[in-house]
């Protein structure tokens, strides 16, 4: 009696669970952040703190409340499939200086452009002061955005998504709860503001000062690109995405927010300008992560071809066509042979793309005619021998 092939891959959950495990990951973030401004700014008083103290405190608090609780979850998960992508604490510093390199240089490629085309005109720059700027910038970003925001969302509910659904439904469902927890953080924090007896911001989809439209449209921009260098190929991915978090940053707030910061340089660019050159370096930073993932995912193609069950050359001629196409991993096929996974070719391109890479298709093994089983065959004698009659023999 043929038995049924056990399967290889835990069978993913359903839908609504994914979904809610990330909007799990961004009701902590929100919560987390707007509990984190509002105690924090209730403590500074209490403490009567100013100054750089008084803005390392709130972030402290935020990455506090945060990171300690997406690690539960997805530990506590048992069979969870994705890591968050932190990695081991020698390659932490390696990816965050990757995603930092990487936003940096594209940052100064799209910026001198506009610099040549007329948009940009520079203060004089004052190199201690953008330096201790850009260290204590760097901290405060680190723990009040990046740290939290990347492990929350790019971490935990990117890898909840992507335990279920593919690269590109991932990455999209990971950016709209992106979208979603600035205005939540809001509310959360006129809530606790209330009840500890400090001011809050008023609550709505956008920072006060924002363009209600321009915002999301840049939000949604950086979300894509925090997902391209956190799907990149390396060591701790989750830190080249805060690497990148922390670049945008820190760039944003020097050139367009350097004279009111006192960050030591700054630059005049008139708001149409800046939006261009804002989407500009972003999309070549993304462009330069998928790039780096298509190509890694080449690499890895030739040593992944499908493997067959018997050798031949109507076989080796078959696996040989079908290589570009189909993942790795031997799994039977009912359809011996004639027929492999539908659409085999374009699920795989789209995995390759979007990051799934051959995680979108089940693997599969190609068997030929020849290799089929002959009716009868292991009924009697040997197991898998069939019998051979010569013409004009008769059965007795």
């Amino acid at each position: 009696m043929a038995t049924k092939e056990k399967r290889d891959t835990t069978e993913p959950g359903p839908a609504w669970r994914a979904w809610g495990r990330a909007l799990l990951g961004g009701a902590v973030m929100a919560v987390a952040l707007g509990t984190g401004n509002a105690l924090g700014e209730a403590l500074v008083r209490a403490l009567d703190l100013d100054g750089y103290p008084a803005q390392l405190l709130p972030a402290a608090l935020v990455s506090a409340l945060a990171v300690p609780v997406v690690l539960a979850l997805r530990t506590g998960r048992p069979g969870s499939g994705r890591p968050l992508g932190l990695g081991t604490p020698a390659s932490a510093a390696h990816g965050f200086a990757r995603g930092l390199a990487v936003t940096t240089a594209c940052a100064a490629l799209v910026l001198g452009g506009g610099t040549a085309a007329g948009w940009v005109r520079w203060s004089g720059p004052d190199p201690a002061a953008l330096v201790s700027f850009l260290a204590g910038n760097a901290l405060v970003a680190v723990l009040l955005e990046a740290l939290p925001e990347e492990t929350t969302l790019r971490g935990y509910a990117w890898a909840s998504l992507r335990d279920r659904f593919g690269g590109l439904l991932s990455a999209l469902g990971t950016t709209l709860v992106f979208l979603l927890v600035p205005a939540a953080s809001t509310v959360v924090q006129a809530g606790v503001a209330q009840a500890v007896g400090v001011d809050a911001p008023p609550m709505g989809l956008a920072p006060a000062g924002q363009d209600p439209v321009a915002y999301p449209v840049l939000l949604s921009v950086f979300g894509l690109t925090l997902i391209a260098a956190r799907t990149a190929p390396g060591r701790a991915p989750l830190w080249a995405a805060i690497g990148t978090h922390v670049a945008f940053l820190s760039v944003n707030r020097v050139v367009f927010e350097g004279g009111r910061r006192d960050a030591g340089w700054s630059a005049h660019v008139s708001p149409v300008h800046a939006a261009i050159l804002e989407l500009g370096y972003l999309a070549a930073t993304a462009a330069v992560f998928t790039g780096a993932r298509l190509l890694a995912s080449r690499g890895r193609a030739p040593a992944s071809g499908p493997r067959t069950a018997v050798s031949g050359p109507r076989v080796r001629a078959a696996a040989a066509w079908l290589r570009p196409v189909l993942p790795s991993g031997p799994r039977a096929t009912a359809s011996g042979g004639r027929r492999v996974q539908p659409s085999a070719a374009t699920t795989y391109s789209v995995g390759v793309w979007a990051g799934g890479g051959s995680g979108l298709v089940p693997p599969v093994r190609v068997l030929s005619r020849a290799s089929a089983p002959l009716p009868g065959a292991g009924s009697r004698g040997r197991p898998g021998a069939a019998v051979r009659r010569t013409p004009g023999t008769r059965r007795r």
